[in-house]
């Protein structure tokens, strides 16, 4: 976890972009682990913890009727999340998480360990100025297994490793 949290932070540092979390089932610990790099002043904007369906509404603006269509542990809600952290603060990339950890609130179709991760990025102008605009780069759903814990850390790693992967240089525009 050092490792990829160094990389993230060194990437983020190099190209001076600031990153910040919509977090439900992990409860913060993206941004805690973010938080526990000496530095990250630097690169971590915020975190914002909506476990509640009220909170992700009130405080990312997540449409309420989405999750009454979709539920909160759904792709559109993931997607709206990050999208909400962007528009809430000053960052430039987002990673929403929301999932069912345990060891209850399972169902046939939403498991114990089912999470959805989405990513978003502000973009920038060709003067590297920071704009409104949000582009979406993935929302993905995971299966983890184990205990309550372990679902959480794997979601957490699997976070900060879709950040690294969204600061990747596009091979199709040649930047990076």
């Amino acid at each position: 976890m050092q490792h990829l949290l160094s990389s993230l932070a060194a990437r983020l540092q190099q190209h001076h972009l600031r990153l910040c979390t919509a977090e439900s089932c992990t409860g913060g610990l993206i941004a805690a682990s973010c938080t526990a790099l000496a530095g990250s002043s630097d690169w971590f904007e915020a975190g914002f913890v909506t476990y509640s369906l009220a909170t992700k509404t009130d405080l990312l603006g997540v449409d309420p009727n989405l999750i009454k269509r979709y539920g909160a542990v759904s792709e559109p809600v993931a997607r709206a999340m990050a999208i909400g952290a962007l528009r809430r603060c000053q960052a430039d990339l987002s990673v929403s998480v929301t999932g069912i950890a345990g060891p209850g609130g399972g169902e046939v179709l939403q498991p114990v360990g089912r999470v959805w991760l989405a990513w978003a990025t502000r973009d920038r102008g060709t003067d590297g100025a920071a704009s409104d605009n949000i582009t979406l780069n993935q929302a993905s759903s995971f299966d983890f297994s184990g205990d309550r814990n372990q679902v959480r850390n794997q979601a957490v790693t699997a976070a900060l490793e879709g950040c690294l992967a969204a600061l990747e240089p596009d091979p199709e525009s040649g930047q990076s």
